[in-house]
């Protein structure tokens, strides 16, 4: 696959492993349509490709990703009247289904994640199948602030990373989280400097990916389908 470099997603694979970074490091990476448009079109070519064997997701400059981009909000609230909650429900049926690419993917996915991971930007991060940190990274589900709810899956993957008391503190506080402590509670599964960030999560990812990736990908499909059932 060629490697895939434009304003807002890169997506460059060596040695089996794509490593796609948030490139909008001006506005910390936050997620515009466009972006998704593009981070979308990136997972679902990681996806169909059978050379990459694992992904590795990461943002350009300060920032991880800022969560959702304000101004796009903005412009979706001032659309005429009766487009205003179609462009809502369109925009979060773009949310989910990007969401279910990262969840889904059948080969190993690690969050690299360089520095804030606010909101959407948290949940992405969730999506992955483990999150390694930079001393710059932090988290905060900061929904409750703007009077909303996380819409990202982290009501979802929280719960799963910290449990459910420690999931409700940070949603309902809105709190940031730094990477010590998120280390120590569980949402993020390593910690390394940032200048061997995105190297050090290739190396696991190229770690991860070794065995048959037939097996990896039925494996992946029902250790996360058997976190619903149980074993009857």
């Amino acid at each position: 696959m060629d490697p895939m470099d434009d304003s807002l997603i890169q997506l460059q694979v060596e040695n089996g492993i794509a490593t796609l970074t948030f490139n909008r490091p001006e506005k910390r990476n936050a997620m515009s349509d466009e972006m998704r448009g593009q981070f979308i079109h990136a997972l679902e070519r990681v996806a169909a490709d059978k050379g990459i064997r694992a992904l590795v997701l990461t943002g350009a400059g300060k920032g991880f990703c800022a969560g959702g981009d304000i101004a796009g909000m903005e412009r979706r609230m001032s659309a005429p009247a009766g487009e205003i909650a179609f462009n809502g429900w369109h925009r979060q049926q773009r949310v989910h289904h990007t969401q279910t690419l990262l969840h889904t993917m059948p080969k190993p996915v690690i969050a690299a994640v360089n520095g804030a991971a606010s909101g959407l930007g948290a949940d992405t991060a969730l999506a992955c199948d483990f999150i390694i940190a930079s001393e710059w990274a932090s988290f905060t589900w900061s929904y409750i602030h703007r009077g909303i709810i996380p819409d990202g899956g982290g009501m979802y993957f929280l719960p799963r990373r910290v449990g459910l008391p420690k999931a409700k503190d940070l949603i309902f506080t809105g709190r940031k989280v730094d990477v010590d402590e998120a280390l120590a509670i569980g949402i993020v599964d390593r910690k390394t400097s940032a200048d061997r960030l995105v190297p050090d999560a290739q190396a696991w990812a190229a770690q991860l990916s070794k065995g048959s990736a037939t097996a990896l990908a039925l494996s992946k499909t029902i250790l996360n389908r058997s976190e619903e059932h149980t074993s009857e």
